[in-house]
């Protein structure tokens, strides 16, 4: 009788192990949910996805590193990102851009990559902050060795600013809307300084705006309420007043003293 019960007994401890490894077998080829059983290491982080993005996206301008580049301001000293501890401002600026400065909008980010690429703008600007000695470009301090009282007698006199600039009204805290080399190249080259175009009809009627085209036929401004005008070049008197030929031409006469101490001035004007 033993017998006859030992073959069916070992068959199903057979057929039981057989069934069990099946299981474990298929535990263990089942995909795992994500981040679960995946070791920390392996899972990207907020920055390192930003980085990626970044190159993809900002690093032509702002550098690799985000701490400036040939064209584009060092973001690790950006006040903007200083004050914006939530990211609200810095998501308006990549989906707005800032055209007028250079800088394109970015509407097809998703909101999880803005987040990413300020995770890296962030942790970039604490690296920079850990080592300030490493950083590269000029610091604001490196800017402010002038005479400030001899930079405004210069901007006074024979700078000739006061001409075309006041400090009470165009350059009214300029010193707070820029900083450092940013103020001083908008000092030496105003690149975004626009012609004036001030037109006289034969009718008597005066325009005067933005110019936005000439030719050897036709003179076209827009002017303060943004209407769009045109003439035929023989048929009215004009004046173009172009800020950024003064800005060339002065170029050839400041000494290094006049700039240093012309910024020195610039910068009292907060």
């Amino acid at each position: 009788m033993v017998g006859a019960f030992a073959c069916p007994v070992r068959n199903s401890l057979f057929i039981a192990s057989v069934f069990l490894l099946s299981l474990s077998f298929a535990e263990a080829q089942a995909p795992k949910p994500a981040g679960k059983g995946i070791a920390p290491q392996a899972i990207q982080a907020a920055p390192v996805r930003g980085k990626a993005l970044f190159s993809r996206d900002c690093a032509f301008c702002h550098g690799r590193d985000a701490a400036g580049g040939e064209t584009g301001p060092d973001l690790t000293r950006s006040r903007l990102v200083k004050r914006d501890p939530r990211g609200d401002q810095i998501r308006a600026l990549l989906q707005n851009g800032r055209v007028e400065k250079g800088m394109p909008a970015f509407p097809k980010l998703l909101p999880t990559q803005v987040s990413d690429l300020i995770a890296f703008i962030r942790d970039q600007t604490n690296k920079a902050n850990a080592k300030p000695g490493d950083r590269r470009g000029v610091d604001v301090a490196d800017l402010q060795t002038g005479d400030a009282e001899a930079g405004k007698a210069y901007f006074n006199g024979p700078g000739k600013c006061s001409t075309c600039h006041s400090p009470t009204g165009d350059l009214a805290g300029i010193a707070t809307r820029h900083l450092g080399l940013e103020l001083e190249m908008r000092m030496l080259n105003p690149e975004y300084a626009k012609p004036k175009l001030t037109v006289k009809t034969a009718r008597g009627d005066t325009f005067t705006g933005t110019l936005v085209h000439q030719d050897e036929f036709a003179l076209a401004l827009i002017d303060g309420d943004g209407w769009y005008r045109s003439w035929p070049i023989h048929d009215v008197q004009y004046q173009i007043d172009m800020p950024m030929k003064a800005h060339v031409e002065q170029l050839e006469k400041y000494s290094d003293q006049d700039i240093h101490n012309l910024m020195a001035y610039l910068q009292t004007l907060q």
